[in-house]
């Protein structure tokens, strides 16, 4: 199978991205006190939000992480399977960052809708659709 068209690539890079930052933050929440402890600076209320679900947090994390690795595999071997995956966790951070907006009032969250919208259009788009088998 030839490579994958440029965005498919770094469509694929930006969830496999996704994994590891998931992947750290589930590291970090199981292991209080560690070297991860610093990275909760970036996001002091993730930290705070986190740390009021317990066990909860750990799992969402990992869930989280297990699922954008498996939409970047599945985006770059253009697997019918990835490509509604990655539209089903574009849809959910869609979701998520509207009601980010409107619940908490985070304005900062709106610059998730374009972005995610975007995303969404292209692999929506027919040239796109075009690339994935049934596997």
């Amino acid at each position: 199978m030839s490579r994958p068209p440029a965005g498919l690539v770094a469509l694929s890079g930006f969830f496999a991205f996704g994994a590891v930052v998931a992947g750290v933050s589930c590291v970090a929440l199981l292991t209080p006190g560690s070297a991860w402890e610093p990275m909760w600076r970036l996001n002091p209320e993730a930290s705070v939000a986190f740390g009021g679900m317990g066990v909860w947090a750990v799992a969402m994390m990992f869930t989280v992480a297990a699922a954008c690795a498996l939409s970047a595999w599945g985006l770059w071997t253009r697997a019918r399977w990835g490509h509604r995956l990655a539209l089903i966790l574009l849809v959910v951070n869609l979701v998520g960052d509207a009601t980010n907006t409107l619940i908490r009032g985070d304005l900062r969250t709106l610059i998730g809708l374009p972005i995610g919208g975007a995303l969404i259009a292209y692999l929506l788009s027919a040239g796109v659709r075009r690339q994935f088998v049934v596997r």
